[in-house]
């Protein structure tokens, strides 16, 4: 649904597109053969805007790039019984990696905002978009005459693209649903990434009867093939799981938790951990590659000044943005990730006696971004409250509106520690904090994601929380918060103020 490739290519939300841009950008590298297909959003994600009370809203505009190519391809899907033309366009940067991009503001089309708003909505308009990435992404192959060998299904998103490999066979081949589904299986992988069972996608069967998504499948193979208890419902992800020969998830720790999750679904694909990566040459500054990798006794001499230009770079990064002047001989803590309450991005200001004089004193220094889904009211709670407490502290926390790839880089660049407080065991992996340790940056961190891996405590960074897993979240929230307190004053600022 999503690719993030350069910062101002507005067709991402945030890490999952951001991974698999950096996929395409890697397979591109290694001269790998992989395709990537998308839709080409309008809008994109909209802008995150503050009113005058802090409170943010969501702003769109329609976009234009120029650099798109016409394959003078389009193709048909039909939603709802009526017929929707999608455009393809083609992004030729990546060679052997091209990435296609079907769009449906055409004139000819009624349903010409299907490919406006990337995750703004749910429902009819959610399975609308689907069908043309799914549907009319197989028949964008097969119009553009691509064979293929796999078909990765990157979240639930995709699934909509086995319906259609199962009508070839099905109405095309005279095969019976079961035949189908055993050819079709062999074809397909799947990613899944969300560790929470209410945040997969799901949706009542009538619903996808109605939108046509069905295609040829009856309501008995909906039922086979994506239900658990609830008969009348669809849930993306299990379809995906039983209709795919292997499944994966991002990060190990991730890979148990979601073989917990779905424990229950009955020929379902074997789901196996693979931990995400990060494409190096877009995330990790060159200076510090050097340093890294340099046998010289100056290594260490290299890589703090690289750190430090890298610092430098980030305050006044912040200063043009947002008029604060952080000191730049002071901790800078950075935070960016999706503003939804199971990343408890205001975990930190949850005990004012112990957080406020560090701020006061700027002993702590605290940089945030984020934007939460359009129709999140409580991600959006939590983001005023960033900004709010940045109005409070206004010489130490900043609130970045408007979180990119632009931003994300500078703070996975520039800030001393990264700081990571999810509800464990619910980060799937958590990549901005690979992109912060690729660059010297140390992790403060829950054992949840892709920490556990790598964590030494106390040697490339720091973990809080001893992976205790409580049923009470307030029980839970309170461990973690003094866990996290008790690190960041025992060991993080002590380690910044020992001379070097």
């Amino acid at each position: 649904m999503e690719y993030g490739l350069q910062s101002d290519f507005k067709i991402y939300a945030g890490g999952l597109g951001i991974l698999a841009g950096d996929y395409l950008k890697g397979a591109k590298d290694y001269n790998y053969p992989i395709i990537g297909l998308g839709i080409m959003w309008k809008q994109g994600y909209g802008d995150q805007m503050l009113d005058e009370k802090g409170q943010p809203f969501d702003a769109y505009r329609n976009r234009k790039y120029d650099f798109l190519k016409d394959t003078g391809v389009v193709v048909d899907v039909q939603i709802r019984s009526v017929n929707v033309k999608c455009k393809v366009w083609l992004v030729d940067a990546f060679g052997n990696a091209p990435l296609y991009l079907l769009d449906t503001d055409l004139p000819e089309n009624a349903d010409a905002w299907i490919s406006g708003q990337l995750y703004g909505w749910f429902g009819e308009e959610r399975i609308a978009q689907e069908m043309v990435l799914g549907i009319g992404g197989v028949k964008a192959l097969r119009a553009l005459g691509i064979k293929v060998d796999i078909y990765h299904f990157n979240e639930g998103h995709a699934l909509f693209a086995g319906f259609e490999l199962l009508r070839e066979r099905m109405e095309g081949q005279g095969l019976s649903f079961k035949e189908a589904v055993k050819k079709v299986r062999k074809r397909i992988v799947f990613t899944t990434h969300t560790p929470i069972v209410q945040g997969n996608e799901s949706h009542p069967i009538d619903r996808i009867l109605y939108m046509g998504a069905n295609l040829c499948l009856k309501p008995k193979h909906l039922s086979a093939l994506g239900s658990l208890d609830d008969k009348a419902h669809f849930n993306m992800t299990v379809g995906a799981l039983r209709l795919s020969k292997k499944s994966n998830a991002v990060a190990q720790l991730h890979g148990v938790t979601a073989n917990k999750m779905w424990k229950d679904v009955k020929k379902r694909s074997e789901i196996t951990a693979i931990t995400n990566g990060i494409h190096v040459p877009t995330w990790v500054d060159t200076a510090i590659l050097e340093a890294a990798y340099s046998k010289k006794e100056t290594a260490y001499d290299q890589l703090w000044d690289a750190h430090l230009k890298n610092k430098k770079a980030l305050v006044n990064f912040i200063q043009k943005r947002n008029g604060v002047k952080l000191d730049v001989n002071k901790l800078i803590i950075g935070f960016s990730r999706r503003a939804v309450a199971y990343k408890r991005s205001d975990l930190i200001f949850r005990n004012p006696k112990i957080i406020e004089p560090l701020l006061k004193n700027q002993t702590v220094q605290l940089v945030f971004s984020g934007k939460a889904h359009p129709l999140d009211d409580a991600g959006k709670a939590i983001v005023a409250n960033l900004v709010a407490m940045s109005r409070k502290y206004p010489n130490s926390v900043v609130f970045l509106t408007d979180y990119d790839m632009t931003i994300g880089a500078a703070l996975t660049r520039g800030a001393d520690v990264w700081l990571n407080n999810p509800v464990r065991p619910k980060e799937a992996s958590g990549t901005s904090g690979m992109k912060a340790s690729m660059n010297g940056v140390l992790n403060l961190s829950i054992l949840d994601g892709w920490w556990p891996e790598a964590c030494e405590h106390g040697v490339n960074g720091w973990q809080f929380g001893d992976a205790k897993e409580f049923g009470d979240q307030a029980a839970q929230d309170l461990h973690d918060m003094n866990g996290l307190y008790a690190v960041l004053t025992g060991d993080v600022v002590p380690t910044l103020q020992k001379p070097t």
